[in-house]
């Protein structure tokens, strides 16, 4: 039985590491949280508490790791607020860990904040263009773990992430003024994150870069006014002042590479 671990059982990780263990993975998983340590052992998954900072890790990383053939890195940025850290500081320190252990391959969550807000259609050749502190600090970790011979690292780069308890009408509903009506929105299900990792798992796609959206883009005036009349909300008001349009992310290599079919493909 093949062992994975996930290094961050949030809100991808744990339903991820849920449907590892549904297709009969052996599944290690990281929380921050002591308390979450038993929602962990009660799934399953071999619960392990480890926290990353600039300057060291806290936990048992090397017991985490132990005999493990895959690495999926998901742990967000946190760039905001007032305990904001270097991200790829973070990772680097996790570095030396996965060297010395039995990972081959590694799976590192990032996002198409990479790119810029050009108007064009993206796919993964287009330049790295990234115009926050998160998408550039995405970028260099990217660099990093791809880099490193000593083992293979696919990055999965996802679009706006929902889900049944995660939606932006949710923010959205009833606000004024809201800015570029007419750009694409570029959204996936937390149900084709999941279906989209096993398939890069079960065909071996390492040594990859994939885009992750849905490849349904109406306009965010379009689908947030939909959306909430669908949930009986306060419908959002957009502003055309200042409509600068954005990207349209394809996801032509998810199709043509894995052969992946979108479980919610009109979200």
């Amino acid at each position: 039985m093949t062992q994975i671990s996930i290094l961050g059982c949030g809100w991808l990780g744990l339903p991820l590491a849920k449907a590892l263990l549904e297709n009969e993975f052996s599944v290690k998983g990281s929380t921050t949280s002591v308390e979450k340590i038993p929602v962990l052992e009660n799934l399953g998954i071999q619960p392990f508490q480890i926290e990353l900072s600039e300057t060291k890790i806290q936990g048992e990383v090397d017991s985490f790791l132990e005999n493990s053939k895959i690495l999926i890195i998901d742990v967000p940025p946190k760039l905001r607020g007032s305990d904001k850290e270097n991200f790829v500081s973070k990772i680097k320190n996790v570095i030396p860990f996965i060297e010395k252990s039995t990972v081959g391959n590694v799976l590192f969550i990032s996002s198409t904040s990479v790119y810029g807000e050009e108007n064009l259609v993206v796919t993964e050749e287009t330049e790295l263009n990234p115009d926050t502190e998160s998408g550039k600090q995405l970028v260099q970790t990217e660099q990093l773990l791809q880099s490193n011979t000593n083992f293979k690292t696919s990055i999965l780069r996802f679009g706006g992430l929902i889900g049944e308890d995660r939606h932006p009408i949710k923010f959205l509903a009833g606000r004024k003024n809201i800015e570029n009506p007419n750009a694409p929105i570029n959204l996936i299900h937390q149900d084709d994150c999941i279906g989209i990792i096993l398939e890069i798992i079960e065909s071996n796609s390492w040594n990859e870069t994939f885009n992750a959206v849905t490849p349904f883009h109406p306009s965010r005036k379009e689908y947030y006014t939909q959306k909430a009349i669908d949930s009986n909300l306060a419908l959002p008001e957009f502003i055309a002042e200042n409509s600068i349009l954005g990207k349209t992310i394809s996801s032509s290599k998810i199709k043509n590479i894995l052969k992946y079919s979108f479980i919610k493909p009109n979200l």
